[in-house]
């Protein structure tokens, strides 16, 4: 792909990968991504936002090859498919100076063995100017790590907000022609990487909220050139209360369990409790994710294995704790041959969560007609308190 005009002396660069479909070996890439790199060519100064990642150098450097002299290099977030290019970047451009976070520079000495003398940092709210055109400098920290920060362009009034608002899509089109595939994966993408950071981000949102922005350029996926639902769904996956569901995540091993999940679903759905079951075996864990930023009751379901939860409800587990969601209410189902402590362990596993536990449902061998009973009274009991928190 070649360097494309975003406006006047202002470009896109950077490499679309159309084929990547894991991300830091964790998170699906059902759509592939992108690494965006931005050039503003001042009257007087040049810059180079952020880089590739390293695998699609050349791409870049071929995007450069008109490109005599970057002055500045800015470092919104120092992982390596924002930043790995920066060390090649310096021997092409040698005397260019990296621009970054006071802990921008800690880390990027620490992952890419930067030289000190060629970082400089900027402080929250300073300004570069390129002589026709002025860079402002936002620190965003957590979004998603604690280094991070954004760039706005004052005179063309465009926020370089790197991992902010980003979205992992590959695309031909520059900018977003699909606003509901795109809402889609930057859904997602918040709810892999920025969802246990909700309360900084809502800060930092508030930070940016003055702004005049016509348009957002971050790091992966499309520019965004009506860019107001971008920042009003996020706000919406910060601050709106959980909703009206349930996540299930559950795993069966003879059935027991499925059968379990399956009474539950039907009895919450006849009491107007939107409910979205999570297969483990089969699930990507990115949707999983996705539906944690709404949910305000998880119910976990999981047979007994060796004792313990099955490995994959204990991952899933691990998964909501570390991403600490919005939800208010947590419940156990499954069924077990002998014994064992799936409850104590799985409930141990989820004390990043501010939420109440309702009594768990647990069954030896096949559930009979007194584990239904049990199940319909865990289905009154969320139908119950998602009606007495308002949560539609």
């Amino acid at each position: 792909m070649n360097k494309r005009k975003i406006k006047e002396n202002i470009y896109w660069l950077g490499a679309i990968d159309w084929d990547r479909r894991l991300f830091d070996s964790l998170v699906p890439l059902p759509d592939g991504t992108s690494y965006n790199a931005y050039l503003i060519e001042g009257s007087e100064k040049t810059a180079l936002l952020d880089a590739v990642d390293p695998a699609m150098t050349d791409t870049l450097f071929s995007q450069l090859q008109d490109t005599a002299k970057v002055d500045f290099i800015i470092s919104h977030h120092t992982e390596q498919d924002h930043s790995g290019t920066i060390p090649l970047l310096l021997e092409r451009y040698p005397n260019a100076k990296v621009l970054t976070t006071p802990r921008g520079k800690t880390l990027l000495m620490d992952h890419l063995h930067l030289a000190e003398e060629v970082l400089v940092t900027v402080a929250d709210g300073e300004t570069l100017s390129l002589g026709d055109k002025t860079l402002r400098f936002i620190h965003t920290p957590w979004v998603h790590w604690p280094e991070t920060m954004v760039s706005y362009l004052e005179e063309d009034r465009i926020l370089f907000s790197c991992d902010f608002f980003g979205s992992h899509i590959a695309a031909s089109e520059l900018y977003v022609q699909d606003q509901a595939r795109v809402y889609e994966a930057a859904k997602r993408y918040f709810g892999e990487i920025m969802l246990p950071f909700r309360a900084v981000i809502s800060k930092n949102l508030e930070k940016l909220a003055d702004l005049p922005v016509d348009i957002i350029a971050p790091s992966h996926g499309q520019v965004y050139n009506q860019p107001d639902w971008i920042v009003e769904a996020y706000r919406d996956w910060v601050l709106h209360p959980p909703r009206n569901l349930v996540v299930l995540p559950f795993i069966s091993m003879h059935g027991s369990t499925r059968i379990m999940v399956d009474h539950l679903t039907a009895a919450l759905t006849e009491r107007g409790v939107q409910v979205e079951l999570f297969n483990l075996t089969v699930t990507d864990i990115g949707k999983l994710a996705m539906a944690l930023i709404d949910a305000a009751t998880i119910v976990v379901g999981s047979p007994t294995v060796l004792a313990g939860p099955h490995p994959l409800t204990a991952y899933a587990t691990f998964l909501a704790n570390a991403l600490r969601p919005k939800a208010q209410f947590v419940s156990i189902i499954g069924s077990y041959g002998w014994g064992g402590k799936t409850v104590e362990t799985l409930a141990g596993m989820i004390t990043n969560l501010k939420a109440e536990v309702l009594e768990p449902v647990l069954c030896k061998g096949l559930p009979d007609q007194s584990t239904f009973a049990a199940l319909d009274q865990l289905a009154d009991t969320i139908a119950q308190k998602h009606r007495e928190n308002g949560f539609q």
